[in-house]
């Protein structure tokens, strides 16, 4: 997903919720900073490396395909982008590789995706928002998974925009190109370099579909390598209104409406009476859907919705006080990102896959990592 969806449409959700505007605003800001919390960015205001939920194409570039630095992308992607439905899948082929690869794959409903929620029980509004990212991208990033993987990634020609024209549904090819330039028209798309090589970045996520996955209003069908040779078909529409919809029972959740958050419950009652306008917004044939979703936000609060920017996290941050940055919305972020980090790369070690490294329990003796002394700090110890 993208920012009309992470920061207007949660916006949205949020206030649906219950949430007031000013929460709202906290909730939708962190919700869309997952995607703009790189390591260059907080080096830039002298903030945690660890804290990085995602990373820029020239950090990707600069990774060491060793292990060590395949991992560190993995538990990046993983936890914040991609995360894994079922990483005790029962695999009936293949070698311990290819496993521990499929295990990776992401879908909605999964355990960590309950994970995800409970961990924002009775934290700030920005662990709300960032767990919001979380669940809503199980939806989008569904079949691919966050670290990277020709079999599991990569695509080929068979691949396919299915859309209605004059009352019936029809195919037609997908063309992936590398020069700038969506052509939603005419089918041509952006997608990643091919690439053969296993651990290239080129086969990370769903960079070989390009930004399909991302765009509300697309449907689409392609042959993977990992589905024995049968299609998948991807109804992003149906998808994201399923997310918009889960990230409104999960957010009555997190105000303390109900006892506990159940996956595949969706609350379809509280968003019934705008069903048609969200439906018309998903539905429609455009990249961006920020203007959409903001105006219906509006709509609905009564109140303006500023443009998301960075520099509202980067600007209070840097003129606090250091013993006051941890109160800040990226002081407050970073430790929700921290503890996503650690509760998701736990998971997957305990499971005996190391594709996302090496998990240490803190036992109050260790000393741990340095940078995740906030998570201690701050009562929320690592798993």
């Amino acid at each position: 997903m993208q920012l009309d969806f992470h920061y207007y449409a949660t916006y949205c959700a949020a206030y649906l919720a219950g949430f007031r505007h000013e929460e709202c605003l906290e909730i939708c800001y962190s919700a869309q900073f997952p995607d703009n919390c790189t390591r260059t960015f907080l080096a830039g205001v002298k903030a945690p490396a660890s804290a990085a939920t995602t990373q820029t194409n020239m950090e990707l570039a600069d990774v060491d395909p060793t292990p060590v630095g395949l991992q560190d992308i993995t538990r990046i992607w993983a936890s914040f982008h991609f995360l894994p439905f079922d990483l005790y899948a029962d695999v009936k082929k293949g070698g311990k590789r290819y496993k521990n690869k499929y295990r990776m794959i992401c879908k909605p409903n999964g355990e960590l995706v309950k994970d995800t929620v409970n961990l924002a029980v009775g934290k700030s509004l920005q662990a709300v928002g960032l767990s919001m990212h979380v669940l809503a991208d199980t939806w989008a990033h569904r079949y691919f998974a966050g670290t990277p993987s020709v079999v599991i990634n990569s695509t080929n020609h068979c691949f396919y925009e299915v859309l209605e024209k004059d009352g019936e549904w029809t195919q037609r090819p997908i063309e992936f190109k590398h020069t700038p330039g969506e052509d939603i028209e005419n089918a041509k798309y952006i997608n990643t370099v091919d690439s053969n090589d296993e651990n290239s970045i080129m086969n990370l996520g769903h960079g070989r579909a390009g930004h399909l996955p991302d765009y509300s209003f697309m449907r689409y069908k392609y042959l993977p390598a990992w589905n024995d040779y049968q299609y998948i078909y991807k109804d992003n529409p149906e998808d994201y209104y399923h997310a918009f919809c889960q990230m409104i029972y999960a957010m009555k959740y997190l105000r303390g409406e109900s006892e506990s958050f159940e996956t595949e419950v969706y609350d379809t009652q509280t968003a019934a009476p705008h069903e048609e306008e969200i439906k018309g917004i998903l539905n429609k044939r455009q990249t961006d859907a920020c203007a959409d979703w903001k105006a219906f936000g509006e709509k609905l609060s009564g109140c303006e919705i500023p443009d998301f920017t960075v520099e509202t996290f980067r600007k209070e941050y840097a003129e606090s006080p250091e013993d006051e940055k941890d109160d800040t919305g990226l002081g407050k972020f970073i430790i929700a990102a921290l503890a996503q980090k650690s509760m998701v790369t736990n998971r997957i070690y305990k499971s005996g896959n190391l594709l996302a490294g090496y998990s240490v329990e803190y036992d109050g003796k260790k000393s741990g990592i340095k940078d995740f002394f906030k998570l201690l700090s701050s009562g929320k110890e690592r798993e």
